[in-house]
């Protein structure tokens, strides 16, 4: 009997998937920080040294010992001597006591003796030597302490956390100019069918142009694989297994688009199949739309059969092929969410995950998720959707302004 007559949950399936596929990151490399920018970190990033290192300014002011400032008002202000001036860029040279000052640029080093910053709209310049200070200031104020930032010894990016422009910021802030990177899997990208054909070409009535394999290859791409397209390979079993087999033996993860469904044509389970032990672990998944998916580790190595219908097809990547290629990385899936409202009644069948894209809008300050009933055919429902719902697989439908959560793209 066929697997796909016995449909697997969602998180079974991928339980079945990961237990074949070990903790990456498999392989690494060493990059500058100026190429790091969303490479997966491959080990932890201590801090080497205090940021700022120094107590600095926040304001343009006086520095001053809070103390000092306490009681002061327009009728009646401290009265402070000034001592000099610390430009940005410059070791403070003065030191301060109580009822002393110094003037100092946002930047600038707080000198030995203060603990403060008076902002300089609250301060009248009396003459050469005095300042007139008409509000207090807490100790603290408008001032950065020397570990404030980032204290030397602490943990400041973890390994498999994907870098960010403030990360490389951070890192460059602590003079850390080369960091330790996973190096993405090789992965497979092949289309099947013979409806299917290339991008250039113009299709004859009953042909499509094959969407699926660019939309996969760009997904690989932007989760630090390596992808390479394999193109289209018509439905002939022995065709099939012959570029399965080369894809294979030359990639790290191999991704089929197209044929995954039970049909006198599709070759597809089949030719996966035959790629090696232990083969195919999942065919059909209780989701909607995805529904015959096919999982299966060969010597090794993930393969995925993917639905050829474009909206099913990056429903499946997102749900098995992303979290896949984040493991053999090493990597953490960051995954952007937001709470909104439903816009309109959504109905479900319990024992099935329905992944519906949602288009949202605002209105009278709350968010709210408009779903966009297209077929699982169709690409547009992807591209005018800012994010896709998930409706649990016990769940019955979810109504016209019930609370959701939605994952953004």
């Amino acid at each position: 009997m066929s697997l796909f007559l016995s449909l697997t949950p969602r998180v079974e399936a991928w339980d079945k998937l990961k237990e074949h596929i070990a903790v990456g990151p498999r392989e690494t490399e060493t990059v500058t920080i100026e190429d790091a920018v969303n490479r997966v970190l491959a080990q932890d990033i201590m801090a080497p040294v205090d940021l700022p290192g120094f107590s600095r300014s926040t304001k343009d002011g006086y520095a001053v010992l809070a103390s000092s400032t306490f009681g002061a008002s327009q009728g009646l202000p401290a009265l402070l001597s000034l001592k000099g001036r610390i430009n940005m860029g410059e070791s403070a040279k003065v030191s301060l006591r109580p009822d002393e000052c110094a003037a100092i640029a946002t930047g600038g080093m707080v000198p030995e003796g203060a603990d403060a910053v008076v902002m300089e709209e609250v301060c009248e310049v009396l003459d050469d030597e005095t300042i007139a200070v008409t509000q207090p200031v807490a100790p603290g104020e408008n001032v950065v302490g020397e570990d404030e930032d980032i204290p030397s010894g602490t943990l400041v990016l973890s390994r498999g956390s994907k870098l960010r422009p403030p990360d490389i910021g951070a890192l460059a802030a602590m003079g850390i100019t080369e960091v330790e990177v996973a190096v993405g899997p090789r992965v497979a990208v092949i289309s099947t069918g013979d409806e299917l054909t290339g991008i250039l070409e113009d299709p004859v009535p009953g042909q499509i142009r094959d969407g699926n394999a660019y939309a996969l290859y760009s997904s690989v791409k932007a989760l630090g694989g390596r992808p390479k397209l394999w193109g289209i390979v018509r439905d002939e079993y022995e065709v099939m297994r012959e570029v399965f087999a080369k894809a294979h033996a030359e990639s790290d993860m191999v991704i089929v688009s197209g044929g995954s469904s039970i049909g006198e044509r599709d070759f597809t389970r089949q030719a996966i199949q035959s790629l090696g032990e232990p083969g195919i672990l999942v065919h059909g998944a209780a989701i909607k739309p995805g529904k015959p998916t096919i999982l299966a580790v060969a010597e090794g190595k993930p393969v995925f059969g993917l639905p050829g219908h474009p909206m099913s097809c990056l429903v499946v990547f997102n749900l098995f092929c992303a979290p896949a290629i984040a493991r053999w990385m090493g990597a953490t899936l960051d995954r952007l969410e937001i709470s909104a409202r439903l816009g309109a009644n959504v109905p479900s069948i319990a024992g099935r995950e329905d992944f519906v894209s949602v288009k949202l809008r605002e209105q009278d300050g709350e968010v709210w998720a408009e779903p966009i009933f297209s077929k699982s055919a169709v690409i547009s429902g992807l591209v005018y959707a800012d994010g896709i719902m998930r409706i649990p697989l016990e769940a019955e439908g979810v109504e016209f302004g019930e609370k959701i959560t939605v994952k953004l793209f």
